[in-house]
């Protein structure tokens, strides 16, 4: 199994940004966390972050023939992403939808999210474990 974990805008401040909601743990903590777990499970994972919307439609159209499937956080374009949600339609691979935090327990526009419609699951308010849980669902997915 070959996974994509792609991180949306602002997760590169992770540690800094809003430490109450977010934790203290670092983006660099996350991928070690996930490259370990990947390791430990017997399969790959790339991880990639961008701020930029047409960077993270461009990794999702690329993964198409090159990875089985797809841990996605995408941040604020959750709410936003039209061209997100139509890129993660249009490659087909199963797409697990992680947040850190719970968002349905945060403000009314973060209710909405316009990629849950294309991914098989959506993981929140485990905070890093999260995405741990994501891979586990792929994994039941792939076999």
């Amino acid at each position: 199994m070959k996974l994509l974990v792609l991180n949306g805008p602002n997760l590169n401040f992770l540690g800094i940004r809003e430490p109450e909601i977010y934790g203290r743990a670092t983006y660099a903590d996350l991928v070690r966390l996930i490259e370990s777990y990947a390791a430990q499970n017997g399969f790959s994972v790339e991880c990639f972050q961008s701020n930029h919307e047409g960077d993270l439609v461009d990794k999702i159209q690329q993964a198409y023939g090159h990875f089985d499937g797809i841990i996605f956080n995408p941040a604020a374009y959750t709410h936003t992403s039209v061209a997100i949600a139509d890129a993660v339609k249009a490659v087909g691979l199963p797409t697990v939808e992680v947040h850190i935090s719970d968002t349905t327990k945060r403000e009314a526009f973060r209710q909405v999210s316009y990629v849950r419609a294309a991914c098989v699951a959506t993981v929140q308010g485990l905070g890093f474990d999260g995405y741990l849980k994501a891979a586990d669902i792929l994994r039941e997915i792939l076999k």
